[in-house]
């Protein structure tokens, strides 16, 4: 069923195309008419009357062939001019710069959307073999590096939400275990630093630590991922090293001073 609020200002109209928008994803980067019907429990006309007013402002493109929508050029602007404005990504940037020619790894700044982690900002690496990443793509929480930093240091105790909506098995290496998660999360906040090992995808590596602002709270992850044919075991410590050097003066550009804190 559609959703509904008792807020008098709030547009059903605005509401349900703002829903549109937000079903399109990675994984479903396009969308058919009768299928948006069914998943946001609207009438198959309202939908195609919300598509083609967003397609005539550029937020959606129809497919003459399939009929199919998809993300227009509007959507991309506007997360440009986001991005550019966030206040971490100006001065994280060229920390993910530095980390890449430290480490020789692709670099990433992560944050929490729901109960699963999003890259939104990113500095590739050179090797001609790389990790296949994606601005804006939705990770799950549990089996990411960055995912396990930003939920070991959560403040809303957001791993009982993420362990009771399931733990699925992406690899033979994921975690599964709601025990196992505590555990490792509490490991990480000893530590400083998360490791995911082929938890989400065969044959990579990922290190982890948090960013902190001016309260001390942590809001973000900066991470380097690489093939487990250049991140060994034993270059692990010297990359965790680095990853957190780069979070701790993150945090210091957004404020944080360790003095005022516990």
């Amino acid at each position: 069923m559609s959703e509904k609020s008792n807020n008098p200002q709030i547009l059903s109209s605005v509401s349900n195309a703002l829903r549109i928008l937000k079903s399109f994803s990675t994984f479903e980067p396009t969308q058919k008419v009768g299928d948006l019907s069914v998943s946001l429990g609207l009438a198959k006309s309202t939908v195609s009357r919300l598509l083609t007013t967003l397609a005539h402002e550029g937020f959606v493109i129809k497919d003459k062939n399939t009929g199919q929508y998809k993300l227009g050029i509007s959507v991309l602007t506007l997360g440009g001019i986001v991005t550019n404005n966030l206040e971490i990504h100006k001065e994280v940037s060229p920390l993910l710069f530095k980390l890449v020619h430290d480490t020789g790894e692709t670099a990433h700044l992560s944050v929490l959307d729901g109960l699963e982690t999003i890259y939104i900002h990113k500095e590739e690496c050179s090797h001609p073999v790389r990790i296949l990443t994606h601005l804006g793509r939705k990770n799950p929480s549990y089996c990411t590096s960055s995912g396990k930093v930003l939920l070991a240091f959560d403040e809303n105790n957001l791993v009982e939400e993420v362990i009771k909506a399931g733990l699925h098995a992406y690899t033979s290496k994921s975690i599964t275990d709601p025990d196992k998660l505590r555990k490792e999360l509490e490991l990480i906040r000893k530590r400083g630093y998360a490791i995911s090992t082929e938890e989400l995808t065969v044959g990579t590596r990922s290190v982890s630590a948090p960013i902190r602002d001016y309260t001390g709270k942590v809001v973000s992850a900066i991470n380097v991922v690489g093939p487990l044919q250049r991140m060994m075991d034993y270059k692990v410590p010297d990359i965790a090293k680095k990853v957190m050097n780069a979070g701790k003066e993150a945090s210091e550009r957004m404020g944080y001073d360790k003095r005022f804190f516990g």
